[in-house]
């Protein structure tokens, strides 16, 4: 199931004044906000950057939006733009993140086993 149109028209009033004009290399940017709706829906889904639905255009010109955005402080302009307007936009802010501890990745060795452990022997 694809789920578009997660940034409503009150939100979007808030952010598109503060994301960069114009494009790269003479050509004009794709579409901001279905940009920004692919990049949302990757983060959502978990999905490697190449599983973003073709309905969001091409996955590389979204990964090098995000980038671009990571890189020059359009996130951090953004996220301000919203959290001045109104507190009680913290909710939707927060869903748009959709930031979630459980996928951060660990070492090999951190699962607990013992690196010296035989197969089949006792530990002590």
């Amino acid at each position: 199931m694809l789920r578009a149109n997660e940034i409503s028209d009150g939100l979007w009033a808030l952010i598109e004044p503060v994301l960069p004009a114009g494009g790269h290399q003479g050509r004009p940017w794709n579409d901001h906000r279905l940009t920004l709706e692919g990049i949302v829906w990757r983060y959502r889904t978990g999905s490697p950057w190449r599983d973003v639905p073709d309905h969001f255009g091409v996955w590389q010109s979204i990964w090098e939006r995000h980038r671009r955005w990571s890189d020059d402080g359009t996130y951090v302009r953004l996220f301000a733009a919203v959290r001045a307007a109104t507190p009680e936009r913290d909710e939707q802010l927060r869903n748009l993140l959709s930031i979630d501890s459980t996928i951060a990745r660990a070492h090999q060795h951190s699962a607990g086993a013992l690196r010296d452990a035989h197969i089949g022997g006792s530990i002590e």
